[in-house]
């Protein structure tokens, strides 16, 4: 029941987005994710399930069982297979340099938002920065999150980035006590330095 109790203490901030790891390989995938837990998460927060190259079928389960308003994928799935989902999608990117966009436009029309995250030889979680000014070279219409690396200290670098499509920020490894429980205060001190309010 302690990730239940974590689930509800996170939810109680003002967040838009509360995600979920699916991914058996992953240190924060939680094969007993509370059900109880989950459904006391407010509407106003999105649900969002994180997924890597899982079958149509799994993801569509997970969805319904646990009420997932959008579904992030980290893996190599196609614009196709995006789309036939028929959900909101969050579909990752790894980014290194300034071709690693070239992709995105393939999947336009398919996704609600991108994910731009530190490209490694894994899916994601390497607690690592890309260089942000890369994303100037973004020229695409589907807004993004930001990912990778992302430490409680760096809320004022983030206030200063000027692109219009970067609407949120995804926060992980550097806001965890252990992997998969969030460190509350941490995250509280981060929304009040970007000074946002709900």
């Amino acid at each position: 029941m302690r990730s239940g109790y974590s689930i509800v203490e996170v939810s109680q901030l003002p967040i838009d987005f509360m995600g979920f790891i699916f991914y058996e390989k992953s240190p924060r995938y939680d094969k007993d994710l509370n059900v109880w837990a989950v459904a006391q998460i407010p509407k106003s927060i999105q649900k969002v399930g994180v997924f890597v190259n899982a079958a149509k079928d799994t993801i569509l389960e997970a969805a319904e069982k646990f009420d997932l308003q959008l579904v992030q994928l980290h893996g190599n799935e196609s614009p196709e297979f995006c789309n036939a989902l028929n959900k909101d999608i969050i579909k990752a990117f790894s980014i290194a340099s300034e071709a690693d966009f070239a992709r995105c436009s393939e999947y336009e029309s398919v996704c609600k938002y991108f994910l731009f995250d530190t490209k490694t030889p894994q899916y994601g979680g390497s607690g690592k920065k890309f260089d942000w000014q890369i994303l100037s070279a973004y020229e695409g219409k589907t807004p993004f999150f930001l990912s990778g690396g992302i430490a409680p200290e760096d809320a004022e670098a983030i206030k200063q980035l000027n692109f219009p499509q970067l609407c949120a920020v995804d926060l992980n490894s550097r806001f965890e006590t252990e992997p998969g429980f969030k460190d509350v205060e941490a995250l509280k001190g981060f929304i009040q330095g970007l000074a946002i309010e709900k």
